[in-house]
């Protein structure tokens, strides 16, 4: 007799094979999408109608399995496949892939959600973001470009907005100073016309004021002219040369107090004069000093690059009836001489201002022993401070021409433009390949091969590092960390909740998620300008398709049958 028990039974095998078929066509239609993991379906039986439950062996029996019939097929539930797609290479700095088990991690209105699709952009504010619009977690960076771990912040890459200047703190040199050159002995003197306080030339001005108190020079021809009426309120230094270079312009302010004395300590510092003695062979001799005949003296500093060139019209008196307009008429006597080198480098404040530093060496004496001594010299037109010298040390060589020891080996300049003061850096004369020798040589030279600092640059362009790591470059040059991409770990990941757009959100049987640096806890490695491919298998999809198909004509073809017999059953009434 036909059971009305195998209508249902098709039935549920109609039904289970057609969820079976959306789950196979779910798949094919995104064998294209981003990092999409395939789905499958399984099934189990329903209950079963028991006939007998069996019985036990005996000693007359050998006892009987259960008789039962089963009511149909149910779906047991979906299994996802989290397996690694391929990778395939764009190009676009902001696609990632990843190569093991970790989650990107997004923000969306909200709420916290995990993706493998790293096919990211940016929107107009820089944020790094899905192409659904959420945004991409990770960890930012301090004030000294360090990673701050721990704490997840949405990621921004502010190309084109953010700058970035670095101050310079250590200078390395290169170069080989000549040992067989003269030994300095001396610097260029200049000498002024005497000055008086009086008009018949017997008091020597020495501390008399400028204001108010009339100056007279000796004219150069047995007579005497007024220089300074005491109306005079500044004088202005410009065109003086050192060794060719121009020293700039500057001007020493003349107040009631101020004295010619005050006005030859202005001259010194803006000559970069020095006389300090630094053991007992270094000593460039440089001083302005006020003759006891009432000239001034200007002592340069020893050595051929240290040679002044002081020409009477660069020195200019200001103020309403200031006397003579150029009242230092300068004489040279004597010559620097000396084996010495130059070079011009420029350094970087906190703030990326250029500052142009000149580094001097001067040859200060040989040792039958062998060896040589050199005194060096660090002066800018920079310095915010008067005084032009910024350092000066000693450098000495051995008898095969190779670096011994150097002392202050580090100079500071003064910054009054709101940027850290005083800069302060350090040089570098023995740096490995990079080494400054004295062996003979047709002449000195001398160059800054490096130094750490950077004016201003914005930042151009980013790459994304397997690490995570964000890293910008600078258009001045510079690299840095600016973010840091994190991962999400689960324990079971294919206990996640599909949040659509290729989002999943944590499960109750999910566990919770790892957060970590990528490459930490089996995340992952990241890939930059690379995206994960769906990892459906098109062949096996097919198959399944045929499966599902062929179960479900055979479901049908159980309904079909059950009526027939049902039709003839009742065709026995008739």
């Amino acid at each position: 007799m036909a059971s009305t028990t195998a209508l249902f039974t098709g039935l549920s095998g109609l039904i289970s094979n057609s969820r079976r078929l959306d789950v196979i066509g779910n798949n094919i239609s995104n064998v294209n999408t981003t990092a999409f993991k395939s789905n499958r379906m399984t099934f189990t039986p329903t209950f079963s109608r028991n006939f007998s439950l069996g019985t036990a062996p005996s000693e007359n029996t050998g006892g009987s399995n259960p008789g039962q019939v089963g009511l149909g097929v149910t779906v047991a539930g979906t299994q996802r496949n989290f397996n690694n797609g391929a990778i395939g290479v764009t190009g676009v700095a902001t696609d990632l892939a990843i190569e093991g088990d970790g989650f990107f991690i997004v923000n969306q209105a909200g709420s916290t959600l995990f993706t493998r699709s790293g096919s990211f952009i940016r929107n107009p504010e820089n944020d790094l973001i899905t192409q659904s619009g959420a945004r991409v977690m990770g960890y930012a960076v301090d004030d000294q470009y360090n990673i701050i771990e721990g704490n997840l912040v949405e990621l921004n890459i502010p190309v084109g907005t953010q700058t970035l200047a670095e101050q310079t703190n250590n200078v390395i040199f290169n170069g080989n100073l000549n040992a067989s050159g003269e030994v300095a002995t001396n610097g260029s003197i200049h000498t002024s016309r005497a000055f008086f306080t009086d008009a018949g030339g017997t008091t020597p001005i020495d501390g008399t004021t400028l204001m108010s108190t009339p100056i007279w020079v000796t004219d150069g021809a047995g007579g005497f002219v007024q220089a300074f009426d005491g109306t005079a309120t500044s004088l202005t230094i410009d065109g003086v040369e050192k060794g060719g270079k121009d020293l700039g312009s500057a001007t020493f302010q003349i107040g009631p107090a101020t004295t010619f004395g005050d006005y030859v300590d202005f001259l010194d510092d803006y000559l970069g004069l020095d006389s300090t003695a630094i053991t007992g062979t270094s000593d460039l001799n440089g001083s302005v000093v006020i003759a006891p005949s009432g000239a001034i003296v200007i002592n340069g500093n020893e050595g051929t690059v240290q040679a002044l060139e002081i020409e009477t019209a660069d020195i200019t008196v200001n103020g309403p009836g200031a006397g003579l307009g150029n009242p230092m008429v300068m004489t040279q006597t004597t010559q620097a001489n000396g084996e010495s080198v130059r070079t011009s480098f420029v350094v970087y404040d906190s703030l990326g201002t250029p500052l142009t530093i000149d580094l001097s060496f001067v040859l200060q004496g040989t040792t039958t022993s062998g060896g040589t001594t050199w005194e060096f010299a660090a002066e800018s037109s920079d310095n915010d401070a008067i005084d032009r010298l910024l350092a000066i040390g000693e450098v000495t060589f051995d008898s095969n021409g190779r670096f011994v020891a150097a002392t202050n080996q580090s100079f500071s300049i003064v910054r009054a433009n709101g940027a850290t003061n005083p800069l302060t850096v350090n040089m570098d004369f023995d740096s490995g390949t990079d080494s400054v020798s004295s062996f003979t040589d047709s002449a000195s030279n001398l160059a800054a091969v490096f130094q750490d600092g950077s004016p201003i640059g914005t930042l151009g362009s980013f790459s994304i590092g397997e690490d995570g790591v964000i890293s910008g470059s600078f258009t001045n040059g510079l690299t840095r960390q600016i973010g840091q991409v994190a991962l999400a770990k689960f324990s079971n990941p294919e206990g996640l909740v599909d949040a659509g757009d290729n989002l999943f959100g944590s499960g109750p049987n999910s566990g919770t998620p790892l957060i970590a640096k990528p490459r930490d806890f089996g995340t992952g490695r990241v890939v930059g300008g690379a995206l994960e491919l769906s990892n459906v298998d098109l062949s096996q999809e097919f198959i399944n398709m045929i499966l599902a198909s062929t179960g479900y004509s055979a479901a049908s073809r159980v309904i079909t049958t059950t009526d027939e017999l049902i039709t003839q059953l009742l065709a026995l009434g008739r």
